[in-house]
């Protein structure tokens, strides 16, 4: 399935999220998710890997326009001229003629992130400033943020002649931004759920453990499913073939009372051992 940006460019529901893959085993990984389906790469400057996704890219078999790429410009340039050149930078590692979406990746530097009360929002309107001419240039097909809060998105929102596109965000069962969902949702910006398997410790969260046991799915396909319906656009890491498989296999329905309990609007415990338990044994045999 697609969502279709305020723009009008298509972006894959599920795409395969790259973050701490190294640059020379990155492109094998893409072409087997490829041939798994997945047509929505995402990467960043930051993770030092373009050169490897390019190469995954031309080399997978599949046409380019059939791949949405996404990369972010570095959390830490916040000014025109530094952000524009990086533009370029990673069009040139990525051996591309164009980038299906490119992104801020963070508001702050990261070593700020969340610590700092410099919100930078001067800095960030001038970096969006070169999103947007380079996407007028032809360079990039869409244009987003990442990490942004309302008061981060609002910043853009005053000033900006194209409004983001995407923004990225940390979502998982048990981290759940729904207010900046919803105002996204409101300003027609699609989200994005980076880390949907809550950085691989999803195991660890008690209602993601029954809810695998009562679908008899994993864990990392309870998460996307999540996130799937949220109405999110979600970005599983995977290095095997077998877990790139799992994650993109998804043709099942998880059920509204479920959808609640995950959110964390109903609590296990309504529902009764009744209901869970026998599901439980049945599945360990």
């Amino acid at each position: 399935m697609n969502f279709k940006l305020n723009n009008g460019v298509e972006i894959p529901d599920v795409g395969l999220g790259t973050w701490l893959i190294d640059n020379d085993k990155v492109a094998d990984v893409i072409k087997n998710a490829v041939s798994v389906g997945y047509r929505h790469i995402d990467t960043a400057q930051a993770y030092e890997n373009e050169e490897g996704v390019g190469i995954g890219i031309k080399s997978c078999g599949v046409d380019r326009k059939d791949i949405f790429v996404t990369s972010k410009v570095r959390a830490e340039y916040k000014d025109y001229d530094t952000a524009k050149k990086s533009i370029d930078e990673s069009l040139k590692k990525l051996g591309l003629d164009y980038i299906d979406l490119m992104i801020i990746h963070c508001p702050q530097p990261w070593n700020e992130y969340k610590v700092s009360d410099n919100h930078y929002y001067k800095e960030n309107r001038e970096v969006w400033r070169a999103l947007e001419d380079a996407y007028n240039e032809g360079k990039l097909k869409a244009i987003g943020v990442s990490n942004f809060y309302i008061d981060d998105l609002k910043n853009i929102l005053e000033s900006c002649k194209i409004k983001p596109m995407i923004n990225q965000i940390l979502t998982h069962v048990g981290q759940t931004p729904f207010e900046t969902i919803d105002f996204c949702k409101n300003e027609g910006i699609v989200v994005e759920a980076y880390s949907p398997i809550a950085h691989g410790e999803a195991d660890r969260i008690e209602t993601v453990q029954v809810m695998a046991k009562k679908y008899n799915k994993s864990f990392a396909q309870i998460c996307i499913k999540y996130c799937l319906n949220l109405g999110l656009v979600a970005l599983p890491k995977a290095r095997s073939i077998e877990h790139l498989r799992d994650n993109f296999d998804l043709d099942f329905e998880i059920s509204d009372d479920d959808m609640e309990v995950l959110k964390g609007n109903k609590p296990l415990s309504d529902y009764g051992k009744a209901d869970f338990f026998p599901v439980f044994k049945q599945s360990d045999k």
